[in-house]
């Protein structure tokens, strides 16, 4: 895990969970996990604690894996877990746990690293009334359900310790690489201007909004895609209950009007039913999409808070430099983090505005003079005001949260060779450094995110921008890391006239070039309007290519 990161919530664990056990883990062992004959993985990878032999894991794997419920409860540190007619209550400290209101000795309890709670893999399962055998020869813990009979082709190994642990004699044998975590296959769901969702037809009817997204799901799920990424806050309002920011136009037409139900809880929920992620994307510091503030509710930000925002380029942004805005964005991505079981909280480019010129500017001097501080030049300042809002979010989603991944799809190019010798072998016209300000690279460095999805819209014919020279980029830059990388697809470009894009092979080709590399874990694609729309016939070339 991002060891950066357990660094910098290292205070704020002493406070949060301040009995959790301070024996280190081992070595990573490679430890695969196998239920009913199929390998299984969380959001983390297990680990075996030094002190007591006990196999840890994320608490995700228990939620995805074994038809557990699952409740965390910050103030106490205690995980309560439910399955059936089980109930284990664990709480970090604690040598004891509850099973079905019974206390039960424990060798290790409830672990928090990297931002994940952890828990002990023996215990939890044969809780919830699993068979579990431990395989020395190569690192495998096989899982069985009561109602399993196939041939997983377990070979029980010594097992020791007092129901939590699964024993771990000297190892001589080289531990085999367990299955890897399932590919990323996502579709961002645009609802601005009502692009992908809801539609326009649909407005102020919440059964119809309903059964579109249903639909939209059954379709993006037939195509093969395991995640989508919906945008809950367009432009400074919420397709959430927010307190503090107005329900969004795109659901009635009109800015701050209640539709009848809550949008973000029953996509969650349909999301979940069909086995899909869903990730809640943000659009951090745009306000408005026009300048027209005369359909604006009185609780936005632009006239709520005009000392806030800056006109620039025909809309309103919230001005990344006064502190005050910043945590009144991380404000409310917490409102949904602790509101609604979302898989994760996704923040698009949307920093400072790329289009600044020298003759049209963004006007922050006032705000620059007031807060630089120890700051050499505006620059710098700015992106340091982005630095400082990443990582306060970071802090906030996991001290909240620790199952909920935090990840940025930045612009594809973090800078030009020819402006840093470390960039990349590009010559793109805006960069996310220059000119959004956004130091992707120290994201990543200190562990800031758990993933990262470039906007690697350009093909591998693309002279300025090529596709295969940007991806290498990045895998250069997130390999061993910690932090995973997904690549955003363009499949709104298929059939334009930009070079390249006159085949949905070249959707297909850049799939490819992915899976030359391990770093790669999957694929975001833009959008979902443009995935049904078919382009170029590319939806069975992916369901081929994918093997469906």
């Amino acid at each position: 895990m991002k060891w950066m990161r357990y660094m910098s919530l290292f205070l704020a664990l002493i406070i949060l969970v301040p009995a959790v056990s301070g024996a280190p883990a081992s070595a990573a062992s490679n430890i695969a996990i196998v239920l009913d004959g199929k390998p299984i993985q969380g959001d983390a990878a297990p680990y075996i604690t030094s002190d007591s032999n006990v196999t840890m894991v994320p608490l995700r794997l228990i939620s995805e894996n074994l038809g557990a419920t699952i409740n965390w409860d910050q103030q106490t540190s205690t995980v309560t877990i439910t399955s059936d007619s089980k109930k284990l209550v664990l709480t970090a400290g604690q040598q004891t746990a509850m099973v079905d209101n019974q206390s039960v000795s424990l060798d290790t309890s409830v672990q928090i690293r990297g931002g994940r709670v952890m828990v002990p893999l023996r215990f939890i399962g044969e809780g919830l009334g699993l068979t579990i055998n431990w395989n020395q020869a190569n690192q495998t813990v096989t899982l069985r359900t009561s109602g399993y009979t196939g041939d997983d082709g377990a070979t029980t190994g010594s097992t020791t310790g007092s129901g939590s642990t699964l024993g771990t004699p000297a190892n001589t044998t080289k531990p085999v690489t367990p299955s890897a975590k399932k590919e990323m296959r996502g579709a961002w769901i645009s609802t601005v201007f009502n692009l992908d969702w809801p539609s326009t037809g649909s407005s102020g009817n919440a059964a119809k909004q309903k059964q579109e997204f249903s639909a939209l799901l059954d379709q993006l799920q037939g195509m093969g895609m395991n995640a989508v990424f919906v945008q809950v806050r367009p432009s400074g309002d919420a397709l959430y209950k927010s307190s503090t920011m107005p329900w969004s136009k795109y659901l009635t037409g009109t800015q701050g009007k209640n539709p009848g139900y809550d949008p973000l809880e029953y996509m969650v929920a349909e999301a979940h039913k069909r086995g899909m992620e869903l990730h809640a994307w943000f659009n951090p510091f745009r306000a408005t999409t026009d300048a027209n503030t005369g359909s604006l509710d009185p609780s936005n930000v632009v006239l709520k808070h005009p000392d806030w925002v800056i006109k620039f380029g025909g809309k309103y942004y919230i001005n990344p430099g006064i502190p005050a805005a910043r945590q009144s964005i991380i404000d409310t991505v917490m409102e949904v983090v602790n509101n609604y079981d979302v898989d994760g909280v996704h923040l698009d480019d949307y920093f400072y505005p790329s289009s600044e010129t020298s003759s049209n500017k963004f006007n922050d001097d006032a705000t620059y003079t007031q807060y630089k501080g120890a700051s050499s030049n505006k620059a710098e300042w700015r992106r340091n005001n982005i630095n400082s809002f990443i990582q306060q979010m970071d802090q906030s989603i996991h001290a909240a949260k620790p199952s909920v991944r935090f990840g940025v799809s930045p612009f594809g190019v973090w800078r030009n060779k020819s402006s840093d010798v470390t960039g990349s072998d590009t010559k793109a016209g805006v960069t996310a450094y220059d000119s959004m300000s956004a130091d992707t690279r120290t994201w990543i460095k200190n562990g800031w995110i758990d993933y990262i999805a470039p906007q690697v819209y350009w093909s591998l014919s693309l002279p300025v921008a090529r596709y295969d020279k940007v991806v290498d980029w990045w895998v250069n830059e997130t390999k061993n890391t910690g932090v995973d990388l997904y690549i955003g697809q363009a499949i709104y470009k298929l059939n334009t006239p930009e070079v390249g894009w006159n085949t949905s092979d070249e959707i297909i080709n850049q799939l490819k070039y992915n899976a030359k590399y391990s770093t790669v874990k999957g694929s975001i694609f833009f959008s979902a309007k443009d995935l049904k729309k078919n382009p170029l016939g590319v939806l069975s070339k992916l369901r081929s290519y994918w093997g469906l």
